[in-house]
């Protein structure tokens, strides 16, 4: 049985994600178009109705914009995210579908994948990371955070895969047309990590593997790039540098990879 991850091309800014093993297969987050998010099942060979789970991570618009569409098709489908989460798109929900409360730090079995629910930094009500588990293998997918607590951070440093947000290059937001409020709310605690920080968190994930004896090297994936103050390019130059600079170096201590928006990512078996 093998654990596998990949992301639906969306388009613009919001997120789609598939984890899956030959038992279960869960969506995580669906805020791309239905039309895409059935596209990419199709891509591998799936349906909506092969969906165990949908799972959210908060409420904005680019994690959920296809709740409704997708949780009426996923007839087996529950829908799974913290309290303060369904509690705001409850009314996007259909009546008839199975919905379930996870607790910020009480894990669950869906089918064969345990999942880990831990809280993020964001301005949203209750948001969520999550962690996949099976066969002892971990897909962890953390973005939409201003920062990287100490619960966040035993999450990301116990992963195989890795899906962590690298939203901004700070000077490209400081110097761009964003209004002042808006720069300072994506750079605060509750905002959304810049490359700079996920090249830094990344580092000290590497150093707490290596103190452990954790020889294998994880697949990271850089994400939820913003479209005006990032760049795929940009995003990997600077965590790649930021790697270098601390003695660490991509396909010798991690595999170091973007998702893109306009592409569907290829399928990551673990």
């Amino acid at each position: 049985m093998a654990l596998e991850f990949c992301s639906f091309a969306s388009g613009s800014s919001g997120n789609c994600y598939l984890v899956k093993t030959e038992q279960t297969k869960l969506l995580v987050d669906v805020g791309i178009t239905g039309k895409r998010i059935i596209a990419g099942l199709d891509g591998q060979g799936l349906t909506c109705e092969d969906m165990d789970g949908i799972l959210l991570t908060h409420e904005h618009t680019d994690h959920v914009k296809s709740i409704r569409m997708i949780a009426r098709k996923a007839k087996h489908a529950s829908v799974i995210g913290s309290e303060g989460t369904l509690k705001r798109v409850s009314e996007r929900i259909p009546e008839d579908r199975s919905i379930t409360i996870c607790g910020e730090t009480e894990s669950l079995s869906v089918g064969d994948i345990q999942v880990v629910p831990f809280s993020l930094s964001h301005d949203a009500a209750e948001p969520v990371g999550y962690s996949f588990r099976a066969e002892g293998r971990q897909i962890t997918i953390v973005t939409d955070t201003g920062c990287v607590t100490d619960p966040i951070f035993q999450q990301i440093c116990s992963a195989d895969l890795l899906l962590l947000e690298a939203n901004h290059e700070v000077n490209i937001l400081k110097m761009g047309p964003y209004p002042y409020p808006l720069k300072q709310r994506i750079l605060g605690d509750e905002g959304h990590l810049s490359n700079e920080t996920a090249g830094h968190v990344l580092c000290r994930m590497l150093e707490d593997r290596k103190s452990r004896g954790k020889e294998e090297a994880p697949t990271v994936l850089l994400g939820h790039l913003s479209h005006e103050n990032n760049t795929p390019q940009q995003a990997f130059l600077t965590v790649r540098n930021i790697l270098f600079e601390n003695g660490f170096y991509v396909h010798r201590d991690l595999e170091l990879d973007v998702v893109l928006r306009d592409e569907e990512s290829p399928l990551f078996t673990l």
